[in-house]
């Protein structure tokens, strides 16, 4: 237990000597000790601390610019301090006896900047994760942002698979070739047992849910077994092996989580992840406690249980205890010394990356790009959004820039537009937008270049096109959500959402659509940021056979097959400027690239147009106040749906059939009347 327990990196040896004295104090009946209290109670105590979706979140941020080492600040989250916390929570609990395991439930990697250090052959998260004493934590879909074998790579930059020693990694409905290195090497494990100080019998495994696995970019030959099954045999094998208590380490969210929980009710607790909950007491599901600590690092789940042996009941412990279930992380945790350390390393490491990316035009991921007084915000949901908007014009403009000649349209998605852009609220930072901002709102992804970014294509669709475009965003943003929300640049369109879908064909969950939920769409023929009102929009006809430039996140084109197999109605075929078709096994041919053949990535044009914007009086770029809102240009209207016009029609025709079966019959029986 002194190896899992490797947070006490200074004090290990002393940690180790004061376990031995309890545990040889509970044989003498030394009052306080686990034997005697374990007697008493016929409960044996343990606690488990959790987090989950941090996203490579090693700093304090929201905005990072406003952390200050020796201030209070409005800062949430950090590795360092986080590290306090945990420490605090364990050292007391060794004084009263009470065992202690930590977890984390996927998605510590991926959505910040020091994610792009797993390109750069450094694993800093699960590095920093195995010192600050994690005992096992699950793999969720954005370990695979880079894929499958980029994640092998970081696995075994950590350590692994010695390192499950130290730390579990987890994923056991994960399915790798027997060749690939994941499965090769025993770089992840399906399940495992922690044996406590008090002899408790802890089994664990870990699961990516169903909606995890739909949004993983990039899977190469990897496969996913059912949730359900892979968890009743873990459950089976756990119990078989002598566990008393079993959690599920799941990346699945709180609804899958409850589903696993009502079929499966052999597991005790869940540590979810995911959907970036902030569970402030526990979801009850049966007799499964499900915990869920939000995101980014901003909380540490902290949940304190009870089991008893004799009857092999699990009961929680927090409120009688006066403890939160959520721990907030913010100033009044001290960053610990060790782990800022090495949080201070890996920054040094990924500044020498952003300068050798940036040509030496940004060499510290603190650097200041632009000012603003407002939160450039990408919320609501399945909305436009002031960042949507803003990012969206950076794609055209700078594109253009690049191009050399006009571009149209540019869209992206809000799956790639991960969190808002916070300026500083300090006196030390205020107004200040950082590179590191810009990146943890945009700089997801990869190139073809094996490099940090979703690169940019430069593509020709007819007007017609565009309009399936928009049709297809909103189907899928109706039946998959807000990360498939587009957002444009150049043009403005309305549309009624009930009008998406005519029905859902039975058996096959097909979807049939309308191609008219669109009410209408107009492209903006100006040169400058779009104004709400203006002259210079042409509407958009159906029919519309002129090419039109557009320019989007590369990936976005890669769905274009899927939509054209699963509704041909909706095809939409990439074109050269001279309107030839381009196939995109071919997509490198689209990528936008510098003169140098760099991919041209979405974060650099948004840190390029960031840094464009006319300076203030302290001669920094400032944001214009254009951005502090909306714009109009994506409407969402209501009008009577079209199902229910079909409805309208059918029932129409069924009471004309009726009057005139009606009619007709009481013209016979007259006929009858009058020949008699």
């Amino acid at each position: 237990m002194c190896n899992r327990n490797s947070l006490f990196r200074a004090n290990k040896g002393l940690f180790c000597i004061l376990t031995t004295i309890l545990v040889v104090a509970s044989f003498l009946g030394i009052p306080g000790n686990l034997q005697s209290y374990s007697g008493e109670t016929e409960e044996l105590y343990f606690c488990i601390l959790h987090t989950n979706d941090m996203h490579s979140e090693l700093l304090p941020h929201s905005p990072a610019v406003d952390y200050h080492p020796e201030k209070e600040d409005p800062a949430i989250g950090g590795f360092a301090r986080l590290a306090t916390a945990v420490d605090e929570i364990r050292e007391n609990k060794m004084r009263e006896g009470e065992p202690v395991l930590l977890f984390d439930a996927g998605d510590f990697l991926g959505g910040g900047p020091f994610a792009w250090l797993a390109l750069n052959g450094s694993a800093a998260e699960l590095t920093i994760m195995q010192e600050m004493g994690y005992d096992a934590v699950t793999i969720g879909n954005h370990e695979y942002d880079y894929g499958p074998e980029v994640l092998a790579q970081y696995l075994l930059q950590a350590g692994y698979p010695e390192a499950h020693q130290e730390t579990l990694v987890l994923a056991s409905n994960t399915e790798a070739p027997s060749d690939h290195p994941l499965a090769a090497r025993g770089l992840y494990r399906n399940a495992g047992m922690f044996e406590l100080e008090n002899s408790l019998k802890v089994g664990v495994f870990g699961l990516i849910g169903k909606d995890a696995i739909l949004v993983i970019g990039e899977t190469g030959d990897v496969q996913f077994l059912d949730q359900h099954e892979t968890a009743r045999q873990a459950v089976d094998e756990l119990e078989e092996q002598g566990a008393d208590v079993i959690v599920a380490i799941t990346h699945s969210g709180v609804d899958e989580d409850q589903e696993l929980a009502r079929e499966i009710p052999g597991i005790d607790v869940i540590v979810g992840g995911h959907c970036h909950t902030a569970l402030y007491k526990p979801v009850l599901q049966g007799a499964t406690i499900i915990v869920q600590a939000g995101s980014l690092g901003e909380y540490l789940g902290r949940l304190e249980l009870a089991y008893n042996p004799n009857t092999g009941k699990l009961r929680v412990r927090n409120e009688e205890n006066d403890h939160p279930f959520l721990i907030p992380i913010d100033s009044g945790f001290d960053c610990d010394p060790e782990i800022d350390a090495l949080v201070q390393e890996y920054t040094l490491i990924l500044n020498a990356y952003i300068d050798e990316m940036t040509g030496g035009k940004f060499d510290d991921i603190m650097s200041t790009v632009a000012s603003s007084d407002f939160v450039l915000s990408n919320l609501p949901p399945l909305n436009e959004t002031a960042l949507g908007n803003f990012v969206t014009d950076a794609i055209r403009f700078v594109a253009q820039e690049f191009i050399g000649e006009r571009v149209d349209i540019a869209g992206q998605a809000n799956g790639n537009i991960r969190n808002s852009i916070f300026p500083g609220t300090m006196e030390y930072s205020t107004g200040n937008i950082s590179f590191y901002e810009i990146i943890e709102a945009t700089g997801v992804g990869r190139g073809l270049d094996g490099r940090p970014g979703c690169p940019i294509a430069s593509v020709y669709l007819t007007g017609e096109e565009v309009r399936r475009v928009l049709e297809i965003t909103i189907l899928l943003q109706e039946f998959m959500g807000d990360s498939y929300f587009l957002h444009f640049s150049g043009l403005r369109y309305s549309y009624n959402p009930t009008n998406a879908v005519l029905l859902t064909m039975p058996f096959v969950n097909l979807p049939v659509p309308t191609t008219r939920a669109v009410t209408s769409a107009e492209l903006y023929t100006g040169d400058e940021i779009q104004p709400v009102n203006s002259e210079k929009y042409i509407p958009l006809k159906h029919g519309d056979e002129e090419l039109y430039h557009l320019v989007t996140n590369a990936y976005l084109l890669l769905f274009l097959p899927l939509v054209t197999d699963m509704l041909p109605q909706l095809e939409i075929v990439p074109k050269n400027a001279d309107g030839e078709p381009v196939p995109l096994d071919r997509i490198d041919e689209l990528i936008i690239r510098h003169a140098d053949g760099r991919e041209l990535k979405v974060w650099e044009a948004v840190v390029i147009y960031a840094a464009a914007q006319l300076p203030g009086v302290d001669g920094i770029p400032r944001i214009p106040d254009y951005y502090a809102g909306v714009a109009g240009r994506i409407t969402r209207v209501w009008t009577f749906p079209l199902l229910g016009w079909l409805i309208l029609i059918l029932a129409a025709i069924v009471a004309g059939i009726i009057f005139l079966v009606f009619r007709r019959r009481k013209h016979k029986e007259l006929q009858e009347h009058h020949t008699n």
